[in-house]
């Protein structure tokens, strides 16, 4: 069985076709599959998902491109949510340099205030990564997030950031990227980092993996990630789907 642990299956591309793509992975052996919210409207699309579909769960957190965005208020509602049965992280949250929508201080102010109330509803914390990767591990530093621990979603970085990230309890989430030819670093970081701290995810609709790039990516293309990994590391696709869906139930407190 294979848990896809990052999914924006409350995007406007499933509109028209949500039920197909669920049955599309469930048929692909995939057992559970966690919806991302990063804001108002996605957030509760993610709660509306986890409450139909007895297999999704939901996390509820701020995107940094639209950090200006966020009021107290809306940190509030975050705050209210965790306490849902079904909300399993906060996040997605951290910093994007990328974008210039929300200015870089203000990014780090929305990202330092998620990382105190995950602390406060001890809920562990997803992280999203965008050319801003040493103000990340300082603020990750500073505000001690060992203490809850997280996921550096669809990791891209290089050894030496794993294992920094490793040693303040993260774990390492890997996508579409490390199925691309030439995604030397994502390859590199998924053979070295123990089997112990990984996690799979698609992201989806975004980062397709081989050989659907360039299509709107689904919960269902969760296998070719595993596949990938395998491959890299030596060991069995069923090894790897085991393992990185027991990391998975562990790191979100999921018991089925």
């Amino acid at each position: 069985m294979l848990i896809d642990t990052h999914a924006h299956l409350n995007a406007i591309q499933y509109q028209e076709d949500l039920e197909e793509v669920i049955e599309r992975a469930q048929s692909e052996g995939v057992e559970i599959i966690v919806v991302v919210g990063f804001d108002r409207e996605t957030i509760t699309r993610a709660i509306e998902l986890a409450d139909t579909y007895e297999f999704i769960y939901a996390t509820v957190g701020w995107h940094p491109v639209d950090a200006i965005d966020m009021t107290d208020e809306d940190l509030k509602w975050i705050e209210e949510l965790c306490s849902h049965p079904k909300v399993v992280a906060l996040g997605e949250m951290g910093l994007d340099y990328y974008w210039d929508k929300s200015p870089k201080e203000i990014q780090k102010e929305v990202f330092r205030k998620q990382i105190a109330l995950a602390k406060k509803v001890k809920l562990p914390i997803i992280i999203h990564n965008r050319e801003a990767t040493a103000d990340i591990i300082e603020i990750l530093e500073e505000e001690k997030a060992s203490e809850v621990g997280g996921i550096m979603h669809c990791f891209t970085g290089s050894v030496e950031v794993a294992k920094q990230c490793m040693d303040m309890n993260f774990y390492i989430s890997f996508g579409g990227p490390v199925t691309f030819k030439n995604a030397k670093k994502p390859k590199e970081v998924a053979t070295e980092i123990p089997l112990d701290r990984l996690l799979i995810e698609t992201d989806c609709p975004y980062l397709t993996p081989h050989p659907f790039r360039g299509k709107r990516n689904e919960p269902s293309y969760v296998k070719y990630v595993a596949e990938q990994i395998a491959e890299l590391k030596g060991v069995t696709f069923e090894e790897i789907a085991q393992i990185t869906s027991d990391n998975a139930k562990r790191f979100f407190g999921i018991k089925r």
